[in-house]
């Protein structure tokens, strides 16, 4: 069976609203090791080093609305080479006192959290060779990241 061709293939990047850019801009630096590519007025763009910009962050006044639970964006995904990547990470976030909600789901083991702005994000680790499961069950089991 062959596939077309002539639709995208890759997510280019993330563009996220955000209340106090320089707040921002740290946490994605310190947290998930992204790179400042460019900054112009309320834009700055962030990199893994691949693209010019993976995240796409624009400063909102802080009167903006808080992200809610309605109809919208419910996170964007980070992936982790490795359980080590993952631990680091759940660790970055617990020193700067981020809510964290660790779920296994049997294809993979994840992060769920909150930028300072609010929206959601996830850091995840693919873990479905190493289970031998390649569809998802509906498994959402608490675990322990540095187990």
């Amino acid at each position: 069976m062959s596939q077309e061709t002539n639709h995208p293939t890759d997510l280019g990047h993330v563009h996220l609203k955000v209340k106090g850019l320089d707040r921002s801009i740290a946490f994605y630096t310190d947290v998930l090791g992204l790179a400042v590519e460019e900054r112009i007025g309320s834009f700055a763009f962030l990199t893994y080093g691949d693209h010019h910009h993976d995240v796409a962050l624009q400063a909102v006044p802080d009167s903006a609305p808080d992200p809610g639970p309605g109809v919208g964006l419910y996170h964007a995904a980070f992936e982790v080479p490795d359980e080590m990547a993952l631990e680091r990470t759940y660790d970055r976030l617990q020193d700067r006192d981020v809510a964290v909600s660790p779920v296994d789901h049997g294809i993979s083991k994840a992060l769920y959290f909150d930028d300072p702005s609010g929206n959601g994000l996830e850091v995840y680790l693919d873990t479905r060779a190493e289970n031998d499961i390649h569809e998802w069950d509906g498994t959402n089991a608490p675990f322990d990241p540095r187990a």
